[in-house]
Parts: structure tokens; C-alpha cells; sequence
């Protein structure tokens, strides 16, 4: 992820969308090259610690990279609107600063997660032990279940200490690195100082927003819609869509007015995408999404979804249920059927589409000055994310 040759201008970026399999391998290949160096670098503290980064590297190489894939194809989309030739990812020639860039943004997706995963106590992810199951799972005393050095109890919670301290550490690791892939980008002073200002309002934002989830879900905020929005806008939009977006501008040699309209739009897309996540995660197919169909539930999740049904008749039967550690299957279809019959279902989905109709907006405005080949990128982005069952 590292370019060796310095220029004094942004090379021009990947042109035409190339397919997203293509995007998918160029990054891939880009992370496999940071983690199989930083997995070598490990040895010298001992094979425990070769092990930790060699589960992270098979954790972050496993995702779908939606982000990098909308940063290359709207850099690319920039491209085409200039009208320059077309660069192919798979022959070489394709721009190492947008590829790198998408790279670190998936690192920092991962770091986000490392830390997200052990404030919700999380062991599976999509489906399959994420870095905490998967070190937890290594554990001596999981090995050993015969062990008499530990009681049993004892034991879990040694390994489960492990896993989250692991998870913990490996997440500062990645996200240092992350600040580490933005400085060695073969880019100007300029762009650069612009892609760490834009690092340091994302990750400010992000934080915020996870902060305010805590604190909805211990209670420590009113959990008023207005207050669930803008936590879910902070916490999702802004790295998820925004970041990438305006990367794809500043990379492309964009002026800040496009830059801006990219953001608001990536804004809507993002709550959209989020409160979408959140409807998957009560109503969706389990099977589908990768992730417990009543685990929501049972951590009394604070969303829009109970914001609205906190204000109908049905919330006396939802509260006694909601954030309930033993709900069980047939109390959970109950919750379900309660936020369905009190409104609380179409509300969310009339958000959703109140925010891809505000997207829809920005993209359409004259004045927002986004390009027809980047505004077509978007508006296929947004017909994705309607479909979306995962």
C-alpha cells in the first residue's frame, strides 16, 4: 500500500467502471500486501502475536469492501467525465493512489468494527466467528476443556478477557495504520493535508455517533428520534458513503463545491443504509444478513423503529420485552408483530425513502455541480441499497 514514486500531481484515476470484481481483487491484493508484511513484522514478538495478525488478515480480507468499491468507481466516473483514456485495474496501470486510498478506507472500516464488536459483546459477524470468536476459540483453556486450572466459568472469562484485549489492541494497530497508508500516498502536499483533514472529521464523527449508541442503549440519552437520526447519520453515513465520496472528488482533482454536494448526498445515502440495517436486523432473513434475527432485540437497541413505537399504545406491551437478555423466539416474533401492527415498520421505511428522495435531490440539483458520469454511478449505488437483503 505503499507508492515508491513521488510526483508533483495526482495521476489521473482508474477509468470507466471497471467491474466490481476486478476493484474487489485490485484491494484485496493491496490489504494481503500490508498484513503479509505487518504478520512478517510480528515474528520478532513471539508466534501468539503471528497469530493474532494472521486471523485479522483473514477477517479483513472476508469482506465485501463496499466502500473501496464506491471510492474506485466514482474516482473512476470523475475520469471519464474528462474524458481520459481508459485504465483497466487488472494490467498495472491503474492509478496506485485511488486503489491505496480505497485500501485504507477498508482499514479503517476494520478498525471500526474491531472496537464495535467488543462494545456489543459480539462473537459472530455475517454469520462467522469475527477476530474476538476466532481468538476466544484459540484460547488454551477452549483447547483444554479438561482443564482443572480453571473452573469452568473462570475459563470463559480468561478467554473471553483475551479475545476482547485482542480485538482492542489489533483495532488501535490497524487504525494507526490507517493515518500511516494516508501519509505514504503518492499524491501532493496539498491533496494530502486535504485527505487528512477529511481522516480526522470522519473518525471524529464515527466516534461520536458510537459514543451516542452507548449512550442511547445505557440510557444515558433521551432516546428521541431527532437524536436517534443524527446518531445514526454520524455513526454510518459519514464513513460508509461521505468518506469515500469526497476521497473519490479530492483524488480527482474536484473543486470543494462538488465535494460538498458528494457529502450531503452520501449523507441521505448513509441514514437510508442505516435505518434499512436496522429494519433487516428485527424483520430480515437471518440466514440472508449473517446475524442473530433477535439480537437487536434482546440489547434493547435504541433506533428509529422503537423512537416511533415508544409513542404508540403498543409500547406498554414492547418495553417490558425489549433489551431482555433471555427474550425468547416466540416473545421476539411478538415484538415483531407489535412494531408491525403500531405503524413502527412503514414509519422507518417512509424515512428511508423520505432519504433516498433527498438523495435523489442533491443529485438532480444543477447547482450541486455533480458530474452526469458520478451522479450515474450514485443513483445505481442507491438502487443496489433499495434491493439490498444483507
Amino acid at each position: 500500500m505503499v507508492a515508491t514514486d513521488r510526483r508533483d500531481a495526482v495521476t489521473a484515476p482508474p477509468q470507466g467502471v471497471a467491474s466490481q470484481v476486478d476493484v474487489s481483487r485490485a484491494v484485496r491484493e493491496a490489504l494481503s500486501e500490508y498484513t503479509t508484511a505487518r504478520t512478517h513484522a510480528a515474528r520478532r514478538y513471539g508466534p501468539e502475536f503471528v497469530q493474532l495478525w494472521a486471523i485479522a488478515s483473514q477477517k479483513m480480507l472476508g469482506g465485501k469492501f463496499v466502500r473501496p468499491i464506491l471510492l474506485v468507481e466514482v474516482a473512476s466516473a470523475f475520469g471519464r467525465e474528462r474524458g481520459q483514456v481508459r485504465h483497466e485495474l487488472d494490467d498495472g496501470r491503474a492509478d496506485r493512489a485511488v486503489i491505496d486510498a480505497a485500501a485504507a478506507v477498508e482499514l479503517l472500516h476494520f478498525a471500526f468494527v474491531l472496537h464495535d464488536d467488543v462494545i456489543d459483546g459480539d462473537l459472530v459477524r455475517r454469520g462467522q466467528p469475527n477476530l474476538v470468536g476466532a481468538v476466544v476459540a484459540k484460547h488454551p483453556s477452549q483447547r483444554r476443556a479438561g482443564s482443572r486450572f480453571l473452573p469452568n466459568s473462570d475459563r470463559r472469562s480468561t478467554a473471553m478477557h483475551w479475545g476482547t484485549s485482542s480485538a482492542i489492541l489489533m483495532g488501535d494497530l490497524v487504525l494507526s495504520g490507517v493515518y500511516q497508508s494516508f501519509a505514504m500516498l503518492d499524491v501532493p502536499a496539498t491533496t494530502r493535508r486535504r485527505l487528512f483533514d477529511l481522516l480526522g472529521h470522519t473518525i471524529d464523527e464515527t466516534v461520536a455517533g458510537e459514543f451516542a449508541d452507548v449512550g442511547l442503549g445505557d440510557g444515558c440519552l433521551e432516546p428521541d428520534l431527532a437524536t436517534i437520526l443524527e446518531m445514526s447519520a454520524n455513526k454510518t453515513a459519514t464513513y460508509t458513503f461521505e468518506f469515500p465520496l469526497r476521497i473519490a472528488a479530492i483524488l480527482s482533482g474536484a473543486d470543494r463545491g462538488v465535494e460538498e454536494s458528494l457529502a450531503q448526498a452520501g449523507r441521505h445515502l448513509g441514514l437510508a443504509f442505516q435505518l434499512q440495517d436496522d429494519l433487516l436486523s428485527v424483520f430480515g432473513d437471518p440466514h440472508r444478513h449473517g446475524k442473530d434475527a433477535n439480537s437487536d432485540l434482546r440489547e434493547g437497541k435504541q433506533t428509529a423503529l422503537i423512537a416511533y413505537a415508544r409513542m404508540t399504545n403498543a409500547w406498554t406491551e414492547v418495553e417490558p420485552l425489549l433489551g431482555r437478555a433471555d427474550l425468547t423466539a416466540a416473545e421476539a416474533d411478538n415484538v415483531r408483530s407489535l412494531l408491525d401492527a403500531c405503524g413502527a415498520r412503514a414509519f422507518v421505511e417512509g424515512l428511508i425513502e423520505d432519504s433516498l428522495a433527498s438523495f435523489r435531490d442533491v443529485c438532480n440539483d444543477a447547482g450541486a455541480g455533480i458530474p452526469a458520469e458520478v451522479r450515474s454511478v450514485l443513483v445505481e449505488t442507491a438502487t443496489q441499497l433499495a434491493s439490498r437483503q444483507s
